[in-house]
């Protein structure tokens, strides 16, 4: 009877022991979701807090039950390779790809690990995926689109302010794409027999000068949609209403700040929609079998305080 005892109670024993371990092997198996930003924390906090927002409308709330790894290149869009391998090696669930420069490097990284891009252009054209209804292979995401409604931000500058002697396009000279970012504009210039000058800043450093710069021309500005400038969207738009210059961008944050005007998707809608597809994928559901989707819904702001300060006055086929 003693030893039964005695077993028993080691039995018991036993058990309390492994319990501990089991949750700890729970948590081990926790899915660790791996978010590659081209940005910095604090300029891409916006857009990780609607990804975030999406992942618990699809079930999963970091720190709960699912952990996510952050690699940020801080605009050093040459970082952007190595923070991708290094979010494979750390054996993610999923990779989140925020903006071009960061899906390309994480496609280049695995073949294998699914991506979830959220970016501004087609990814069609920048080589992403063969089609949007059957991306296949590993990729899908969202797409809004912004870098294809460049020429379109022309058109509604141009009709904003006719008397303008120039026009100016802002790019990024560091970004892959800075090519497909002026080339729309560059072909609505000609027809519409603008002059375009291509102007380029990589560093906030250059803003005052590029600004001058146009100002000086009796010019107005259209800034390309590039991670660099969308990041500091506010602050382009405070030197736009300093130096008199009317521009305009793809984000309403820029002429909340103080620019002209914007138009363009929404950035919240469009993380906050990958994270609903990175719910998905880790419920189970094949990042191929997924269809890009296309953010349709594009606001116009128009800064009414700004506009009268440059004594504007706002056609009716805007307003």
């Amino acid at each position: 009877m003693m030893m039964r005892r005695r077993q028993f109670i080691a039995l018991v024993g036993g058990t309390a022991l492994a319990w501990p371990l089991d949750g700890r092997a729970q948590q081990a198996a926790m899915p660790v979701i791996g978010f590659l930003s081209k940005a910095s924390p604090d300029h891409d906090a916006g857009r990780a807090r609607a990804f975030r927002q999406g992942l618990s409308e699809a079930g999963y709330i970091e720190g709960q039950n699912v952990a996510i790894e952050y690699r940020w290149a801080e605009e050093q869009y040459d970082r952007l390779p190595a923070l991708a391998v290094d979010l494979v090696h750390r054996r993610v669930a999923v990779i989140v790809a925020g903006g071009n420069p960061s899906a390309p490097a994480a496609k280049a990284a695995t073949s294998s690990v699914p991506i979830v891009f959220a970016i501004g252009t087609d990814p069609i054209e920048v080589g992403l995926v063969p089609s949007l209804s059957r991306p296949g292979g590993n990729l899908t995401g969202v797409a809004n689109l912004n870098v294809e409604l460049g020429p379109k931000r022309l058109e509604v500058l141009r009709e904003l302010v006719p008397t303008a002697h120039t026009f100016a396009l802002l790019i990024n000279p560091t970004n892959p794409n800075a090519e497909i970012i002026s080339r729309g504009p560059q072909a609505v210039a000609r027809n519409l027999g603008l002059e375009l000058v291509v102007l380029q800043a990589s560093t906030e450093a250059e803003f005052d000068a590029i600004f001058a710069s146009v100002a000086q021309r009796r010019g107005a500005l259209v800034i390309g949609n590039d991670a660099f400038f969308n990041s500091r969207s506010e602050k382009l738009g405070m030197l736009a209403l300093r130096h008199a210059v009317p521009s305009i961008h793809a984000y309403r944050e820029f002429a909340a700040a103080g620019g002209l005007t914007s138009y363009g998707g929404s950035l919240t809608d469009l993380y906050r929609r990958a994270g609903i597809y990175t719910g998905r994928i880790l419920k189970g559901e094949k990042p191929g079998d997924l269809p890009v989707q296309l953010a349709t819904k594009v606001d116009l702001v128009v800064n009414l305080t700004t506009a009268k300060a440059l004594g504007l006055t706002i056609p009716h086929s805007l307003l």
